[in-house]
């Protein structure tokens, strides 16, 4: 297991193949990580699928209809940087607008620099990038893995 350097930067992401850890990148998105963080505290993404997986691209979920049409109800202002979308990067799925992030995301399964400067980077997978290799695949997916439970590090037992 990784190392936890900042518990309270460090999320993670219980599948039901195993534990991805995520290190949070506030000095990027803090805003962004601030929301993650809370809907994580309130149990939202626990159940939640991924319903897009596209293989060498990338997995998104959090949307709690699983349909990827829906979110918390709460809107992110774009917080854009020149970090790369490369494998394990942690980013924020929205609509055509840059100001419509909400609660959806994707991990990077390779090179997706087609994206960057485009899309909220918030993290990186620094473990268990096995588990998330593993997803099912599909557009959308039959069925889907899940979140058993997402929380950050510095209140998990």
């Amino acid at each position: 297991m990784t190392d936890i350097k900042d518990p309270e930067n460090t999320l993670f992401l219980d599948l039901e193949s195993g534990r991805v850890t995520i290190e949070l990148r506030p000095d990027l998105a803090p805003n962004h990580v601030a929301r993650i963080k809370e809907l994580a505290r309130e149990g939202f993404y626990d159940g939640i699928v991924f319903h897009r997986v596209i293989e060498g691209f990338m997995a998104q979920g959090g949307d709690p209809t699983g349909t990827g049409t829906s979110g918390s109800g709460k809107n992110l202002a774009a917080e854009f940087s020149k970090e790369p979308h490369t494998r394990g990067v942690c980013s924020m799925a929205r609509s055509q607008s840059p100001d419509s992030a909400d609660s959806q995301f994707f991990i990077c399964f390779g090179d997706a620099s087609f994206l960057d400067g485009q899309y909220t980077v918030w993290g990186k997978v620094t473990d268990g990038m096995d588990f998330v290799d593993g997803l099912k695949r599909g557009e959308p997916v039959n069925d889907p893995d899940k979140i058993v439970k997402m929380s950050v590090a510095a209140d998990a037992s």
